[in-house]
């Protein structure tokens, strides 16, 4: 039976999602990237052989690159789809060097010495992750990654840390949720000069994507069994946790197969740890 009002289409129009605007990638223009929360003016638009990509440079000076998909930027603050400027020259095709997490790659760069600020992450896995992701760009800008294996101790560790101007300190916290334990103590040594961001996933481990590691989702483990471990029995995987990270982080080849929960609070931390007036 069909609608005189809606036609075959049974579903009313204001439930329908429409398409975002086009809005011509012009040099300057300032956009946020949906996914991982990146802010920049357009720098260049260009063809590669994956397709359109737009370059971002934020008010750091840093450069990220990204494809041109629909509804994939915020214009402020609503949903847009870039497409190439009209009447730009044809640019040559071309596969631009990147780093892992999209950052336009710097050929030849030397490591910069290590800056006073530090960003601090869970544990052993989560540094090992972020290193595969961001260690370019975090060797680049000099920020050095440690890990805490916990935050129960984190007021302590943050004293004894002694951030202040030029010396700050960013921590990545694991299923920071209001009303956890995890977000308690994050009130507590949030400053001016420390900043404590965390992912809703009870572990690093739910930041990768399924999709990457080949399994439709990550299963549910009841509250008491030990997480990792149950993960492994859901999935057929022997009971070996080292065994299976080490499978899980061969999957991650760059920022595409992480959870944009986890992309944008690691950039925050990169920026946060790397502000001018650490010069």
């Amino acid at each position: 039976m069909r609608s005189r009002q809606y036609g075959p289409d049974l579903t009313p129009p204001w439930k329908k999602q429409q398409p975002a605007p086009e809005v011509p990638a012009e040099r300057d223009l300032v956009v946020e990237e949906a996914a991982t929360g990146f802010c920049g003016a357009v720098v260049r638009c260009e063809k590669t052989a994956e397709g359109f990509t737009v370059t971002l440079e934020d008010r750091f000076g840093k450069h990220r690159v990204f494809p041109m998909v629909p509804r994939g930027f915020l214009l402020e603050g609503k949903a847009v789809t870039l497409v190439r400027p009209a009447g730009a020259a044809p640019a040559p095709v071309r596969t631009p060097g990147r780093t892992a997490s999209g950052s336009v790659a710097v050929p030849g760069a030397r490591a910069r010495v290590a800056r006073e600020s530090r960003i601090y992450v869970e544990g052993r896995h989560d540094a090992e992750l972020v290193e595969r992701v961001w260690g370019d760009d975090l060797r680049i800008e000099g920020v050095v990654v440690e890990y805490l294996e916990g935050v129960d101790d984190l007021p302590a560790i943050v004293a004894d840390f002694a951030p202040g101007p030029g010396r700050r300190l960013g921590v990545l916290v694991d299923h920071l949720l209001p009303g956890t334990k995890e977000h308690r103590i994050a009130t507590q040594v949030t400053g001016e000069n420390v900043l404590v961001v965390g992912h809703p996933y009870i572990d690093i481990w739910q930041a990768v994507k399924p999709s990457s590691v080949g399994i439709p989702a990550w299963p549910a483990v009841p509250r008491g069994e030990e997480w990792k471990e149950g993960i492994c029995r859901r999935l057929g995987w022997p009971v070996d946790t080292p065994a299976a990270w080490k499978h899980i982080l061969s999957k991650v080849n760059s920022y595409k197969d992480l959870e944009p929960e986890l992309l944008g609070r690691v950039e925050e931390l990169i920026d946060f740890a790397t502000l001018p007036d650490q010069e």
